[in-house]
C-alpha cells in the first residue's frame, strides 16, 4: 500500500469513526484539554479496557486532578481509586512519583517535549506521543498494538515492533495525519479489524487491504 492509498483509507475511516467508540483518553482530552489528565489517564489505560479506565480516571480526578493535589494522596488512596485497572499498585506508585517530579523539576507543568516526557519512569513512547498529540496538539504519532497491527496488515509498513512502525510512519505519513491515525485505528481495531479473525465482511476499506498475516476472517 502506498501513501496515497493509505490517506484514502484514513479518510474513509474518518467518516465511519462516529459509529465506533472513541478511545477513552481521546474523549477525555477533547473534554479537558489538560496534558496532566491525558498523561495520567494514559498510564491508567495501559493493559486495561476503556470502560475500566474511564471510571478509574473519573474516581481519581475527583480526588486530585493536578500534581499538587495528587501528592497529598497516599499510594493506598490512589490504589483504591483506580482499582481494578491492570497493575493498579504499580500505576499508583508511578502516578505519585511522576506528580512529585513534575512539581520538583517542572513547576507542576507537564513538559511538551518528547525527550523530557521519556525521562519519567513508567512513560514510554506510546504514552509520551499521546500526551504530545492529545494534550498539546503537537504532531506526534502514537503507535499502540492496534496501529502497529493494522499498518502491517494493510501492507503500509513492514515492521516488527511498534517503535519501528512509528519511525516508518514518521517518514511516510504526512504530518496532518499523525495525531488522528491513533484515534482512527484504535477505534477501527477494537470494532472491525480485530487481532484474531477480523470482520473483513463489515470493513469499509477491505478492498484496499493486503491482509498480510490474516489466516482467517469473518
Amino acid at each position: 500500500m502506498d501513501t496515497k492509498t493509505c490517506i484514502k483509507v484514513l479518510k474513509i475511516l474518518e467518516k465511519e469513526y462516529p459509529k465506533w467508540n472513541a478511545p477513552v483518553v481521546t474523549l477525555l482530552a477533547q473534554h479537558t484539554k489538560d496534558p496532566y489528565k491525558v498523561l495520567i489517564s494514559t498510564i491508567l489505560s495501559l493493559r486495561t479496557k476503556d470502560e475500566v479506565t474511564a471510571k478509574a480516571s473519573e474516581r481519581l480526578f475527583k480526588l486530585a486532578d493536578n500534581p499538587y493535589d495528587m501528592v497529598k494522596l497516599s499510594e493506598e488512596q490512589i490504589e483504591k481509586a483506580i482499582y481494578p485497572v491492570g497493575f493498579y499498585k504499580n500505576k499508583a506508585k508511578t502516578i505519585l512519583n511522576i506528580s512529585k517530579e513534575l512539581i520538583q523539576k517542572y513547576n507542576g507543568k507537564v513538559p511538551d517535549d518528547l525527550d523530557e516526557l521519556l525521562k519519567f519512569k513508567g512513560v514510554g513512547r506510546k504514552t509520551a506521543n499521546l500526551v504530545l498529540g492529545l494534550g498539546f496538539g503537537k504532531p506526534a504519532i502514537c503507535v499502540d498494538v492496534h496501529v502497529h497491527r493494522i499498518c502491517n496488515r494493510m501492507g503500509y509498513v513492514k515492521t516488527k515492533t511498534p517503535e519501528e512502525t512509528e519511525m516508518e510512519l514518521r517518514k511516510k505519513l504526512p504530518k496532518e495525519y499523525w495525531i488522528k491515525i491513533n484515534d482512527l485505528l484504535v477505534a477501527f481495531g477494537q470494532t472491525i479489524c480485530k487481532p484474531v479473525s477480523p470482520l473483513c465482511s463489515k470493513c469499509p476499506v477491505e478492498k484496499f487491504c493486503e491482509k498480510v498475516g490474516v489466516e482467517k476472517h469473518r
